[in-house]
């Protein structure tokens, strides 16, 4: 199918288009539709049930942002939770800081995982070959139901939208549980939508995160496939520390991790930013 064009399906009335040099993939998993295409100005795309999940040549940003942003917040992570992420970028970043001495990677399609060890290694580097990591195809639901107690210092969620296979991962039991499998210093964050165009997400994620976590916010990132803005990930913790810190703390804690200079959108002065949000966007937040 070279030189067709595939839309995205995400909006009814608005959304983008890429050109397709090939596809490298397309099959109907048990919980949805799978395509990876190629193409000459994105790299190689996944799409889930029509919906642009990540491009090679933007990824960076989503990753980075919902990797660093957290694990550096915390401050010494050492057992990390990550739910959805197939792909593998999340994973590749976590295992990027020194402190985590694992990363559980709970995906419920293990199609995702296949394909995109196949078609996107770009994205998930070595991740999959690490000793820390370990790799579950399963239910985050389930998983976080049966976790211990104050099992993890972060959990990660990077899901699909609301909607579909993804819906489960935003009701207040799932969040009720994140709760008790973190420790008190523990964080969780998700993405949350472009409030430009999916308020309600933000808003709705906002107030269930609040009944479990003593503080909640959001910060922003510009991914350029996300289309409508700022793409906002939200973030819930039992302790005020999301945010709080100032860039010097964060320089000093990335330096640590040996992040400086290896990181293409995310940098202290960035993280401590993005929790600076217009007020279009922080009227959503309770």
């Amino acid at each position: 199918m070279s030189g067709t064009w595939i839309a995205e399906e995400l909006y009814d009335s608005w959304g983008q288009r890429f050109r397709v040099t090939a596809e490298l993939a397309h099959t109907k998993s048990p919980f949805q539709d799978i395509r990876i295409i190629e193409t000459d100005s994105h790299g190689r795309v996944l799409l889930l049930d029509g919906v642009v999940q990540i491009t090679e040549r933007d990824e960076f940003v989503y990753q980075e942002m919902l990797t660093h942003v957290p694990l550096l917040a915390h401050g010494a992570a050492r057992r990390v939770l990550i739910i959805g992420a197939g792909d593998g970028g999340v994973l590749r970043r976590v295992l990027q800081h020194p402190t985590v001495e694992k990363a559980v990677m709970v995906e419920i399609d293990g199609d995702v995982i296949e394909l995109s060890k196949k078609f996107l290694p770009k994205i998930s580097g070595d991740a999959w070959s690490d000793p820390r990591a370990e790799v579950i195809v399963g239910d985050g639901i389930d998983y976080v139901t049966r976790a211990p107690d104050g099992a993890f210092d972060v959990i990660i969620v990077d899901s699909t939208d609301p909607i579909g296979v993804g819906e489960v991962l935003f009701t207040d039991s799932f969040y009720e549980n994140c709760a008790r499998v973190l420790g008190e210093d523990g964080l969780i964050v998700n993405q949350c939508g472009v409030p430009f165009m999916q308020a309600d997400e933000l808003r709705d994620t906002s107030l269930r995160r609040a009944r479990f976590f003593s503080h909640v916010s959001a910060y922003v990132a510009a991914v350029p496939t996300y289309v409508g803005g700022f793409m906002t990930l939200g973030i819930g913790s039992k302790k005020d520390i999301a945010g709080s810190q100032d860039v010097a703390t964060i320089r000093k804690r990335a330096e640590q991790a040996g992040l400086t200079g290896k990181t293409e959108y995310w940098t202290p002065e960035v993280h401590a930013a993005s929790f600076a949000l217009p007020p279009y966007i922080s009227r959503c937040l309770p």
